[in-house]
């Protein structure tokens, strides 16, 4: 394991999360929207926003997923990290969040709910740590990982991507 990864999961005690990586909740605001003020796809009260710590290394990378809600990824430290987005239309994004501006890399984006996104390091010999917000705010209930076959079937045009980021 990368020696800086290393420290980061000791130091900021993460565990291993279902999509892939380490991560630790950082904060849960205190209040929250009934789900009768939320639209339809929330089934239950949510507070306003969560954040986590997330950390990927080596050839870990976070399996394609979606959320009901959007959520931002802003990049701390580490090797960059691609960001592979298939939207509801089946229309495939790249994004490398990074510090390297000048080639087109990016701090921060976000990703909308309902898109299936996942994640992979640019350097498997190195490792990333990001903050992710959800807000309304993160639930298990909300998080769907992606079935390798049925992405296959829904999007073919993707197969790679799809092989490469489910399990």
């Amino acid at each position: 394991m990368n020696k800086k990864a290393k420290y980061y999961i000791d130091k900021l005690q993460l565990i291993r999360h279902p999509e892939g990586g380490y991560f630790k909740e950082v904060y849960r605001s205190s209040e929250f929207i009934k789900a009768e003020n939320l639209p339809l796809r929330y089934k239950s009260n949510r507070t306003f926003s969560t954040s986590i710590y997330f950390l990927l290394e080596g050839n870990e990378f976070s399996s394609l997923h979606k959320l009901k809600s959007d959520e931002i990824w802003h990049f701390y430290d580490g090797s960059p990290v691609k960001i592979s987005i298939i939207d509801r239309d089946g229309i495939l994004n790249e994004i490398v969040l990074g510090k390297n501006l000048k080639d087109g890399e990016i701090m921060q984006i976000v990703i909308e709910k309902n898109n299936w996104f996942g994640a992979e390091l640019l350097d498997k010999e190195s490792f990333c740590l990001v903050g992710c917000t959800v807000a309304p705010a993160f639930d298990f209930n909300d998080l769907k990982i992606g079935n390798r076959q049925e992405l296959l079937k829904r999007f073919p045009q993707h197969k790679k991507i799809i092989e490469r980021l489910t399990k």
